[in-house]
């Protein structure tokens, strides 16, 4: 086979490849769906997180807690402010307002109910939707933190 046909098979075969469900579905990772939080200091699951998305904008919710012998099976937010301030921390919202930014979603917020404080948040979908990439910061994204969630059964 002289090289323009090769350039033209080769350009042929990824052209199908990018026409193909698989790489559809790369394109529309969504972060919609239950997740499961770990821990940053103990590495287990901490709490199963629901996100959905209403008016193209995602919001986030504690569905469940994964307690440790011993603690509190129905916290409040003590050290929250406003609303927020000694509500359960079970059915709390504490993801609120992102929306989509290429594989991103960007612009909203996120609570961390055990200190109180509300970050900038951005989220990703990653390994192929199995784990969500959560960082929430100060100002510019380079001021903060990253968890990867895990996808829940």
């Amino acid at each position: 086979m002289n090289l323009p046909l090769r350039l033209a098979a080769s350009a042929s075969l990824a052209a199908a490849f990018l026409a193909s469900p698989a790489a559809a579905a790369a394109e529309d990772l969504t972060p919609v769906g239950r997740w499961t939080t770990i821990d940053d200091s103990t590495h287990k699951p901490k709490s199963v997180i629901r996100i959905w998305e209403e008016d193209g904008k995602l919001l986030g919710k504690i569905e469940s807690l994964i307690l440790e012998p011993g603690e509190d099976p129905a916290p409040k937010c003590d050290k929250c402010d406003g609303e927020r301030k000694d509500q359960p921390v079970i059915g709390m919202v504490i993801l609120w307002g992102l929306t989509r930014d290429g594989k991103e979603w960007s612009g909203g917020k996120i609570l961390d109910p055990d200190n109180g404080k509300t970050y900038r948040c951005l989220v990703e979908p990653v390994e192929g939707g199995a784990k969500l990439k959560v960082r929430g910061y100060i100002g510019i994204s380079l001021l903060g933190r990253t968890q990867v969630w895990v996808k829940a059964d």
